[in-house]
């Protein structure tokens, strides 16, 4: 009822001040939302249920699966359905935060009002956000990686992705979900090295990822992340994450002379358990957890 009464607040106003015709909502008002929280993922060849949301025309055509905007009828409209969290996964992916209700209300305006098409042709594109790169002497943040792992990560490592729920329960829907380490660390501040996701993204650990690649990231986006984590693995304020010591981890690579994994230290002790006879040369996984100094205490290698 209260996001009713939000909706037609706009005409109870106009009315009040002598009948003024409050403009209709066009697509120019939610352009804006789309490009800043949307396209991220729902843009090219790589767009979920092949749903672009880049343009009118495109929005329009829908999904694979259906239409989701119906003229005129908002609460009947798939868009809406998601928005809000009726229907799930709901969006955007990246959420929480999600869109805030005079944001909702703003799409529920423009589909109650016939989905004017506004100013522009309705073919012209909405274009991605191209990534941020912190200023000369500053640090790399959440903010800057955030993107990349909206654009190729949270299509899966979300709640409620393209492959149910996410792989292994890894989620990389905020910053916090993805410096989780209760079931094992997946990035080390300070240690691209011995950080599971920056394993994954370069194709030491297998499968490479994302999952749907090739293409997979490239080189720039793979090293914007690798300084993000070496930095610190900073929130979107600077401030870098505590270090999880005694999290377990569990890498694969290249197995090299003097007990590293592509060039990554090793602390292996009499209780590491070798499987396999691994040598120098070989694909391997370790099974770990971190020291206080951030090395990787072997508690399993083995050859794979």
């Amino acid at each position: 009822m209260t996001r009713r009464i939000l909706l037609w607040l706009p005409f109870f106003l106009a009315l009040l001040a002598g009948g003024a015709r409050v403009p209709a909502a066009t697509f120019d008002d939610i352009q804006p939302i789309l490009q800043s929280r949307c396209v991220l993922c729902h843009a090219g060849d790589a767009a979920p249920l092949g749903l672009r949301l880049t343009s009118l025309d495109d929005l329009l055509k829908g999904s694979k699966v259906r239409p989701v905007v119906v003229s005129g009828d908002p609460s009947g409209s798939e868009l809406i359905r998601r928005l809000k969290g009726i229907s799930l996964p709901r969006m955007p992916m990246t959420g929480p935060p999600f869109l805030s209700d005079a944001e909702i209300a703003l799409f529920e305006r423009w589909i109650a009002e016939g989905l004017q098409p506004g100013s522009r042709p309705s073919s012209s594109t909405v274009e991605t956000q191209p990534l941020q790169y912190p200023a000369a002497g500053q640090p790399v943040t959440y903010a800057h990686v955030a993107p990349i792992f909206a654009m190729r990560c949270t299509k899966c490592h979300s709640r409620y992705g393209l492959m149910g729920s996410a792989p292994e329960g890894f989620l990389l829907i905020s910053y916090e979900t993805a410096l989780d380490h209760g079931e094992r660390a997946r990035i080390v501040p300070g240690s691209a090295g011995a950080s599971e996701l920056v394993r994954r993204i370069r194709g030491q650990s297998r499968p490479q990822m994302p999952y749907d690649g090739p293409p997979y990231l490239s080189e720039v986006e793979i090293q914007l992340i690798v300084d993000w984590v070496d930095q610190g693995a900073r929130d979107a304020l600077g401030r870098p994450a505590s270090n999880p010591v005694g999290s377990r981890v569990r890498l694969q690579g290249m197995l090299g002379e003097g007990w590293t994994l592509d060039g990554l230290p090793l602390v292996v002790g009499p209780d590491s358990r070798i499987d396999k006879s691994p040598g120098v040369g070989d694909y391997v996984e370790v099974r770990g957890r971190l020291g206080g100094d951030g090395r990787v205490m072997v508690e399993r290698i083995r050859r794979r």
